[in-house]
């Protein structure tokens, strides 16, 4: 279990810095074109498609297969080299096609996104420079995951930073170049220059952050060479079980397209794709930083439990992931919800629209960490039919959800977007551990649920306490201190934070939870080693 600690802390670690540059170029990126704006909906359409594209072809099916394929190979006599070589170019040679077919259809593919006749003109011309992202999203999640699979756990969480150096280096030298155009209305006022220095920064980035991984692969022994020879090594069985997850993903992103629709109806002067892809931003740091980063060193582990057949250790590995996920998602998701007015307020001025549609998203943000947590465990155990199955039903209730929100006012459909989202991801997350225990004949469930109806206790005390400092500081109204500048909407957000986490660890204590101990271990550990070091 310290190997297992030691490579969360590597991957949180890495998340972090990651995700506070990811912050800085988030905020560099509406300083430039806005959150309520023409371009904005336009960029952050063009560059949702690219993201969902990579989705379909390559992240869940490299996820769901490639870590148990690569443990099943490395008993081979060459240690799965050839394996892995023959599977990367494989990969490259699909990514390549695909990219390009996206890029040439782009005029289709920002239509079928409903970006609004007005808009589709630029977001074509930004999806130009977008699209080619995907081979390089493909390629930094193939050779990440191998290097996961080797036990390399650092370079696939660290590499996000090299992207999103670039990409602050391109915002900041588009904002120098050309200032903010967050008020521009039309096409004609963006040039070439313009766009191919935005999205084409972006891009850069990315392939940056995939690049550097081959530097890594030395490191663990590998060296890769083209190798088209593609039979031989068990590709058939990785096949059956992509599509299952194919089929999955097929499904999630047709709801991702119908979201896009419906949030972009509501026009650009209201909060539509951008606002929502920059509230996701914040909803995906507490869940990259803890859920990510534990499931991925518990992945490999329960991989390995599984291909021996050693059900017992698989259900402690998931039973301490899944608890030590709820301790601290739990506090996390209590925290934005009373802090999301000032978070927005960092962004934008225009921080009451973001800041509905980020507290709607929260609401789904600890049943979205265990649904991540429950389909790791499904695919360590070579299964990725059961993944697709309790998927199809949040697809059901997201799209049949998310067409009644044409129902909603223009200035409140894009956090009823992002609420149905949340109740769909509670209900994905109940089928989801109800068909892991048939599966397994268990899964601790007495005690994760034990765990779980104290913290939820402690967070909603937290959440009283938060919402009482936040009214003393004056509330969220327009001029109030908290929400009056970027500089006090952090100052306000510190302080309440700190204040909603004496009053959650306390209820926990109050509560007796035997999982307090647990999840402060590592952070007392470090504390008290400090300590004595400065003696």
């Amino acid at each position: 279990m310290a190997s297992v600690g030691r490579a969360s802390a590597l991957l949180a670690s890495g998340t972090l810095v990651s995700r506070l540059l990811g912050f800085a170029k988030a905020w560099l990126l509406v300083q430039a074109i806005g959150v309520v704006s023409f371009a904005a909906n336009a960029y952050g359409t063009a560059t949702a498609i690219p993201n969902s594209l990579y989705a379909i072809i390559a992240q869940g099916i490299l996820n769901a297969i490639l870590v148990p394929q690569i443990v099943r190979a490395s008993v081979n006599p060459d240690g799965g080299r050839a394996y892995i070589n023959k599977l990367v170019t494989l990969g490259m040679v699909v990514f390549a096609g695909v990219a390009l077919v996206a890029t040439f259809l782009a005029p289709v593919l920002v239509a079928l996104f409903g970006v609004p006749e007005s808009q589709r003109a630029l977001a074509t011309a930004f999806a130009y420079w977008s699209l080619p992202q995907i081979f390089f999203l493909g390629l930094y999640t193939l050779l990440g995951e191998v290097l996961n699979a080797r036990k390399s756990f650092g370079p696939f969480t660290w590499a996000p930073v090299v992207n999103n150096i670039v990409a602050i280096v391109m915002l900041v030298a588009f904002i120098l170049a050309f200032g903010a155009f967050a008020t521009g209305n039309s096409h004609s006022q963006w040039s070439f220059g313009m766009i191919a220095l935005l999205a084409g920064g972006a891009t850069l980035g990315i392939a940056a952050q995939a690049l550097i991984l081959f530097v890594f692969w030395r490191r663990v022994g590998l060296r890769f060479r083209f190798d088209f020879g593609w039979r031989g090594v068990d590709l058939g069985t990785a096949g059956k079980a992509a599509g299952w997850t194919f089929a999955m993903l097929i499904a999630t992103q047709v709801a991702g397209v119908i979201e896009l629709n419906v949030s972009n109806s509501a026009g650009a002067a209201y909060a539509g794709s951008f606002a929502m892809q920059n509230a996701w931003l914040i909803f995906m740091l507490p869940h990259g930083i803890i859920a990510v980063s534990i499931v991925t060193a518990f992945y490999t582990r329960m991989a390995e439990h599984a291909h021996r057949g050693s059900v017992q250790d698989f259900r402690q590995d998931f039973s301490s992931a899944a608890r030590t996920i709820m301790f601290l998602i739990v506090f996390s998701s209590a925290a934005l919800i009373v802090t999301a007015y000032p978070i927005a307020r960092v962004f934008t001025s225009d921080y009451q629209a973001m800041g509905l549609v980020l507290i709607a998203y929260l609401v789904g943000l600890v049943p979205f960490s265990l649904v991540f947590m429950a389909q790791r465990a499904f695919y360590s155990l070579g299964d990725t039919r059961t993944p697709f199955l309790f998927t199809l039903a949040q697809v059901a209730v997201i799209v049949v959800g998310v067409l009644l929100c044409f129902l909603v006012p223009p200035e409140t459909r894009a956090a009823s977007v992002a609420l149905v989202v949340s109740l769909a991801s509670v209900v994905q997350a109940v089928l989801a551990f109800a068909l892991l225990r048939r599966r397994t004949g268990g899964v601790d469930g007495t005690r994760i649920l034990g765990s779980l109806w104290r913290f939820v206790l402690a967070g909603l005390a937290s959440i009283a306490a938060g919402a009482g400092f936040l009214l003393i500081l004056g509330g969220v109204s327009h001029g109030a201190f908290p929400v009056s500048g970027p500089i006090s909407a952090i100052i306000a957000t510190a302080v309440i934070g700190v204040v909603m986490l004496v009053v959650y660890v306390g209820f926990l204590v109050i509560l007796r939870s035997p999982d307090l101990e647990a999840g402060l271990a590592p952070i007392l550990s470090r504390l008290g080693g400090r300590t004595r070091a400065s003696r």
